[in-house]
């Protein structure tokens, strides 16, 4: 996989032609030629200079065409929450988004505190719920299955294909039995965003805001607390391992679920949560950080 494609002067061509349709039709007029500030092997971001501020538009690899209907479901269910969805086109997977404001990341770096995510992990959930009805749907669109049925299968799978050492392999009941485990707490699996970090978060008029969907799934919701929890709070203002206490985040998390006597579920979700990651995040040929995933899983760090 390469990022050639996005360089390509007819696609660039094309992607011109249809933000400048979609322009006209919401009355906004570009104010200059558009740039390209992010190019990945997956995706790639335009920056338009328009009236009014900058919007942004953003094209997927076919394997993450979905997040377009993702934007379009959280536009119609909660906008104030998601990407601000000003046109998108599924059969593309194009999309042309408002800017969204200051992200997380810039916020607290420049606050030095993490209190943001107080308030960041309920309203997340409280997202999560909200999209339970488009579930099936969106296992149709294509987003990838990672419930609990299908997990120690996969994982398996994916042993394989990286040529994992042989610990990896006798955790393979290890994933089984933690299936069963938080199974047996009987929650719903949902849209799960999968790569919750301080960088996927912004802020715009008091109101936060969760964008880029483009790994979400659908698996058991508390595996989002494995990338927010271990992967970025854990390690504090300093990038410090386990400088954090994490239990007051992941309290504001179950808040959105009802809170109650979940936070026993916690403990299996965070690990099963690297398995998932590792398996809906890996990039054939980038065998590098799907093993950090893995160790992840199994040995709580990297």
């Amino acid at each position: 996989m390469d990022d050639k494609r996005w360089r390509d002067p007819g696609f660039l061509a094309a992607a011109q032609v249809w933000i400048d349709e979609r322009l006209s039709e919401l009355g906004i007029t570009r104010t200059g030629e558009p740039s390209q500030p992010h190019v990945y092997p997956w995706s790639t971001v335009l920056r338009v200079p328009a009236e009014g501020g900058d919007v942004w538009f953003k094209a997927n690899d076919d394997s993450l065409r979905h997040e377009a209907l993702i934007a379009q479901r959280l536009a119609a269910r909660r906008p104030e929450a998601g990407p601000p969805l000003l046109a998108s086109d599924a059969a593309t997977g194009w999309m042309l988004l408002d800017d969204a404001g200051d992200s997380l990341r810039a916020l607290v770096e420049r606050e030095r505190s993490l209190d943001r995510w107080l308030d960041v992990l309920p309203l997340y959930a409280s997202v999560q719920l909200d999209l339970a009805a488009d579930v099936e749907d969106l296992l149709q669109a294509g987003v990838p299955d990672m419930r609990l049925a299908v997990l120690p299968e996969a994982y398996s799978r994916l042993l394989d294909e990286v040529g994992a050492e042989q610990r990896f392999r006798d955790a393979a009941p290890m994933v089984s039995q933690l299936c069963a485990e938080l199974a047996s707490y009987e929650l719903p699996e949902l849209l799960q965003h999968d790569d919750l970090h301080d960088g996927q978060v912004f802020f715009h008029n008091g109101q936060y805001r969760v964008l880029d969907w483009g790994d979400a799934c659908i698996s058991h919701p508390f595996f989002t607390l494995s990338v927010t929890l271990e992967g970025v709070l854990s390690w504090g203002l300093d990038d410090i391992a386990d400088s954090v206490d994490t239990t007051p985040f992941r309290d504001a998390y179950l808040s959105g679920f009802g809170g109650g006597d979940l936070a026993a579920a916690v403990k299996p979700a965070l690990r099963l949560g690297w398995v998932c990651r590792a398996i809906n995040g890996h990039i054939p040929g980038d065998d590098k950080a799907t093993l950090t995933r893995l160790r992840m899983f199994l040995d709580g760090h990297p």
